[in-house]
């Protein structure tokens, strides 16, 4: 495992307005978001140093990962090397910052690699360019040179946070649904990967359709739904070890949209039995289950509020898809989505003031979010079919699947002000997936 020594952070304000070039000198380079056009803060990464010959292997890559992360969010925009004028000779070095001036750089981050055996060490320095502060202390990183990619993601995680006052998202993993063959024989697998596209693993071999697939609040466990026994079932697999088992079987049932509460210790679910659809809690370690609503509609599609309290679902109960919220101590479900068209797979955000969801209206599908009583509905995005949202750990990104007509399903992200709208990487077609906690 990566072990990390931190030194003190320097929290900034969460700006990204810029002020006139003398104003600037006198406050640090903040990043402020909001809804409005953002124009992306220019920076420079140069290739990390390597402090021995070892570290020559790595050092180019670990500033290429950061830069790649750092990009992707809209908020900064990097300055091809091939531009820069300044060079960084040795990690200790002065910064002679009016070279990275002359390129118009806001922001620098400098670092340097050393490699002892199957041992690495990863530091870095981040700079405003234009006051010629360094904000914030330094960092190391030391673990393994397998967990090389890790200690990239944690340094783009300091970055992120020193420039928005926000944690950071991209030392964390996405479970998803990797689909191939024809559409009339769908193969889909259970498949793992970092956040980034990178590292992609296969949990499932793709015999037994499944899908659904809902990490842990740890990470190290996903739920998902199969159809091995011919009937959707849920499973509960670890992920390190692929063990598996079946839980919240019942004969004559069929059961699925499992999610785990914030706790780790219950999940709820949707079990269908006489042509009835509710929903249900199961205590993992004893397997009871109680029944949570108890109605002729279909329910489904749950999701735990980050204090475990209350669940947001989807119910035809009112005549079509809508969303509901309700206590676990009983009592009645609320409608919370109040506008045209059908509403379903509803995501309490990681801070618990907002809900995703998929909406459909008009003949087109849209991401949305709204607050958690219904008011301040916003459309992300739209297309021809865009659906099963799921949120980044810092609740800043939604993750969904998009399908156009006559193409495979991909995954995108887009930022929660409707910006910066990107398709992810992934080996083929790809489907609902489900965004990990950041990684321990």
């Amino acid at each position: 495992m990566t072990q990390i020594s931190r030194r003190p952070v320097l929290g900034l304000l969460a700006g990204l307005a810029l002020a006139p070039r003398a104003a600037l000198a006198q406050q640090p380079l903040r990043i402020e978001i909001t809804e409005g056009v953002i124009e992306p803060v220019p920076f420079a990464i140069p290739d990390f140093v390597p402090e021995n010959a070892a570290g020559g292997e790595y050092a180019a890559s670990i500033a290429r990962v950061i830069a790649n992360n750092l990009s992707s969010t809209g908020l900064l925009r990097e300055i091809p090397t091939s531009a820069h004028i300044g060079r960084i000779g040795s990690f200790d070095s002065p910064v002679q910052f009016s070279d990275w001036r002359a390129i118009s750089a806001r922001a620098l981050i400098t670092g340097a690699v050393r490699v002892n055996g199957q041992q690495i060490t990863v530091k870095f320095r981040l700079f405003d360019v234009v006051s010629g502060q360094q904000l914030g202390d330094g960092l190391q990183l030391d673990g393994s040179t397998q967990a090389w990619r890790r200690m990239a993601h944690r340094v783009s995680d300091q970055v992120y946070m020193r420039l928005t006052g926000e944690s950071g998202y991209f030392d964390s993993r996405v479970v998803f649904i990797a689909e191939s063959g024809p559409a009339n024989n769908r193969r889909k697998q259970v498949a793992i990967m970092d956040q980034d596209g990178e590292n992609v693993q296969y949990l499932t071999d793709g015999t037994a359709l499944a899908f659904a697939p809902r990490f842990s609040p740890t990470g190290d466990r996903i739920l998902f739904t199969s159809y091995e026994t011919g009937f959707p079932r849920i499973y509960l697999m670890d992920v390190a070890s692929r063990s598996r088992q079946m839980i919240g079987d019942q004969p004559g049932t069929m059961t699925f949209a499992p999610r785990f509460s914030p706790d780790g210790l219950s999940v709820v679910y949707s079990l269908s039995v006489d042509g009835r659809t509710d929903l249900y809690m199961l205590n993992v370690a004893s397997g009871q289950r109680w029944q949570l609503t108890q109605t002729e509609a279909i329910d489904t599609a749950p999701s735990f509020s980050p204090d475990g309290q209350r669940l947001v679902f989807e119910s035809d109960r009112s005549g079509n898809s809508q969303l509901y919220t309700m206590s676990l101590q009983g009592g009645t479900a609320y409608r919370v989505s109040q506008g045209q068209g059908r509403y379903s797979t509803p995501v309490w955000s990681p801070r618990g003031d907002m809900i995703a969801f998929t909406k459909q209206h008009n003949g087109r599908f849209h991401i949305g979010v709204m607050r958690t009583d219904g008011s301040n509905e916003r459309l992300l995005t739209a297309s021809y079919l865009d659906e099963g949202p799921t949120w980044s750990p810092n609740g800043r990104v939604i993750m969904f699947t998009r399908e156009e007509p006559g193409s495979n399903a991909s995954l995108m992200s887009v930022d929660i002000t409707g910006r910066n709208l990107r398709r992810i990487p992934t080996p083929g077609p790809a489907s609902d997936p489900s965004w990990s906690p950041l990684l321990p």
